[in-house]
Parts: structure tokens; sequence; C-alpha cells
């Protein structure tokens, strides 16, 4: 799941980042919204989040998404304005998306392999048509 702010006509570009992996994602737009997306979907691979959260302060948010699910990973992004998280399992100082699509490998490595391999099937098949 990414969390993000909601802007008129905006597509996530955090979750335009993690398609090109080839990984599902759910956006909330706020962190009460992320709470009752964990609480409706509580299998989550992760979580992706700004520190810079507008209606929950981000480690309280942390908190809550703990105390639903304990084992879900919690990705902090940070900016020099928005500070940094001391609750999330992992931490990025600041946008990157090469960064952050290893860690999201790391997090899950079996899963990416697979990922990894039926896309260069695919890429093969498609050079053999």
């Amino acid at each position: 799941m990414v969390i993000d702010r909601d802007y008129a006509g905006n597509i996530s570009t955090r979750k335009l980042v993690i398609e090109t992996a080839k990984l599902n994602v759910i956006t909330a737009y706020s962190a009460s919204e992320a709470i009752e997306t964990l609480k409706k979907f509580p299998n989550l691979d992760g979580v992706v989040g700004d520190t810079a959260t507008e209606d929950m302060a981000f480690d309280d948010l942390v908190r809550a998404l703990k105390a639903i699910e304990p084992s879900v990973p919690v990705i902090a992004i940070s900016t020099p304005r928005s500070g940094e998280s001391r609750l999330a399992d992992y931490q990025l100082e600041t946008f990157d998306p090469a960064r952050l699509l290893d860690l999201l490998k790391n997090l899950r490595p079996v899963i990416s392999q697979e990922i990894e391999a039926e896309e260069e099937l695919s890429q093969h098949r498609a050079a053999e048509e």
C-alpha cells in the first residue's frame, strides 16, 4: 500500500514506480484511509508512506498499522522538512525510485524472483514470435 497525498488529477508517482516492478499497489490518500485499508486487507506485503502525513503524525500512523498487523513492514520516506520516523521498519531519506524498488524486492525475494522469471519468459516468447 502506498500512502500519498490526494491531488486532483494526480496519479501517485510512487504507485507508478512500484507498479513498474509488476507489484500490485493499493493507494490510501490519508493516514486514516491507510488504517481502514489495512483493516480490510491485512495481508499486504508492505506500506510505503511519506513521513509528512497531514492528518496524523507518521509514528502514530505506524503504531496504528502495527496494532492491526504487527508483521507488516513500513517504509518511511522522509525529507529534511518532514523528519524521520522512529518506528518505521525502513527509512529512505528521499524518494529514490531505484532504492525503493530494491528495498521492496528484498522484502519479498521469492515473489520478486517469480515476477522476474515470468517477465523473462514473456520476453522470450515475444522474441520467438
